[in-house]
Parts: structure tokens; sequence; C-alpha cells
């Protein structure tokens, strides 16, 4: 096996459970694609942050309903893949650099 302890291979296996839904996987790709890991994006409705897609643009692109996105969203920070942090109305939402650096770690041996 692996160098991984079993804490380790549970952490990955609820990323890999989290990632499993295709929907939860276009946002988190979407979300990789515009954002550098650390980076806010703001999710909200009709607000948008620069180079990154907001709640309704990604649920027009993808087919998703808001109020799915926000679900699919929490599942993704409930994993550890993404952060989120309110500022007022706005919900920045940003890639976790360390569970992404993880994930390439795990795929590199």
């Amino acid at each position: 096996m692996s160098k991984y302890q079993d804490k380790n291979i549970q952490k990955f296996a609820e990323i890999f459970k989290a990632l499993s839904n295709p929907n939860r996987l276009k946002i988190f790709l979407r979300l990789i694609s515009c954002c550098q890991p650390g980076t806010p994006a703001t999710i909200k409705e009709s607000v948008e942050a620069e180079g990154c897609a907001c709640v309704g643009e990604l649920g027009q692109d993808l087919g998703i309903v808001p109020s799915t996105i926000s679900h699919h969203i929490k599942e993704l920070r409930r994993a550890g893949l993404i952060r989120m942090e309110r500022h007022g109305q706005k919900i920045e939402c940003s890639m976790d650099p360390e569970t992404l650096a993880a994930l390439q770690g795990f795929f590199s041996q």
C-alpha cells in the first residue's frame, strides 16, 4: 500500500465521493479553471467577480438551478475542496490549495 495512513485514505475517499457526482465535478472544474487556488471567487447570483463565475452563471451554463448549485458547493466545501467566506451579502469561494496539493501528490505516486 502507499505511504498514506488510514486517516488520509478516508479523507481522499470523501474527496472522491464529492467529485463522483457529475454536477459537483462540473462545478469544481469550472471553479478551478477560472480561479487560482486560494484566490476568492464571488459566489452570489447576479454578482460578477473578475475572472470567475457566479452561481447564476454556473447554473445557466451547466443547466443546474442556483439552489442545487449552492447544495453542491456546500458538499465540495465539506469535502475540503473549496473554502467559503461571507462578506456582507457576498460569499467568497476559493479552491483549497492544500487539498489540491494533496491530490496532486496522491496522483503522482
